[in-house]
């Protein structure tokens, strides 16, 4: 039975032919398939715990073509980590994963910076229906404050990034860094994420202004008041809420380069929010496959 809690996880995957099996059967629900040539049904080595490929004649491990590709950290500790990750409201720092985890915190940092890419929702091709709440908000330090080689990075005129986002009432949140809250930039990203016709809820800023052309677009004006009847973007506001706390009181310093990533985590988490722990940590495994970042790529050193 598929562990419902963290100490259930972590007696639940402490074998490692129990790791590898949760792992490839949810990479390949259907049996094995080669990641370089797609042939199916390769041949186990047992003692090695790698498949080889009788077409290629290549040999891989469950790692390749992953996250977890030429990582030497054991698969116990990857699934613990995601565990944390997506369960942890406010999220969890790299020192408390390196911690738990017995292993550095660049290790820490680089293991959370790829699970995030698993997190990560990609293109959508179901557009959001109404009614839907869009808002921007601004996160990070005045430029002023920070070091040249930061401020260089810094979006923004007020010296902070700026992020764009759409919730659907009961539904998922999407968000956006964006260059600057302007119109062009606003409405391109309402008409890209939602339904025309739908209803949409705004504040009174002057960037969405124009939108009542394609949708059922009403404005409170907080000047005055935060709610009145249906219209209010307390939903979305409640999403920059959870999302500054945990960057404040977790990461304490995000880079602006970085952010959209932290954004990916916190979006799949809230998306994810109706399901239990065990759902949550099942969707993001099942999300490792294709996606590979390098530490140089991170650090920004390669491109």
């Amino acid at each position: 039975m598929l562990p419902q809690t963290l100490q259930q996880a972590i007696r639940y995957f402490a074998d490692p032919e129990v790791c590898l099996t949760f792992v490839a059967n949810l990479r390949w629900p259907e049996g094995a398939v080669c990641p370089r040539c797609s042939a199916k049904k390769p041949r186990f080595i047992q003692t090695r715990r790698i498949w080889e490929c009788k077409g290629c004649r290549k040999q891989f491990s469950v790692k390749v073509g992953t996250i977890f590709e030429d990582s030497p950290i054991s698969l116990d500790k990857w699934l613990c980590a995601i565990w944390l990750i997506v369960n942890a409201k406010n999220g969890v720092s790299s020192y408390e994963i390196a911690r738990s985890l017995g292993v550095t915190q660049k290790t820490g940092w680089f293991m959370m910076h790829r699970i995030r890419l698993a997190l990560q929702r990609g293109s959508f091709a179901k557009k959001l229906a109404g009614p839907v709440e869009a808002d921007e908000t601004y996160i990070g330090g005045k430029a002023r404050f920070m070091h040249s080689t930061k401020r260089s990075r810094t979006r923004g005129i007020t010296g902070k990034a700026i992020v764009m986002g759409l919730l659907e009432r009961k539904g998922e949140v999407r968000t956006k860094v964006i260059e600057a809250a302007t119109s062009q930039t606003l409405h391109r990203m309402v008409r890209d994420n939602v339904k025309t016709g739908s209803e949409l809820y705004t504040d009174e800023w002057r960037g969405y202004r124009g939108l009542s052309w394609d949708y059922a677009h009403r404005v409170i004006n907080h000047a005055e008041k935060y709610v009145d009847g249906i219209v209010h973007t307390q939903g979305i506001e409640n999403f920059w809420s959870l999302l500054k706390r945990g960057i404040k009181g977790t990461y304490v310093s995000v880079e602006p380069f970085h952010l959209f990533r932290y954004l990916d985590e916190q979006a799949f988490r809230f998306n994810a929010r109706k399901g239990n722990d065990q759902e949550r940590f099942i969707t993001a495994v099942a999300g490792v496959s294709g996606r590979r970042v390098t530490y140089q790529r991170l650090t920004g050193l390669s491109v």
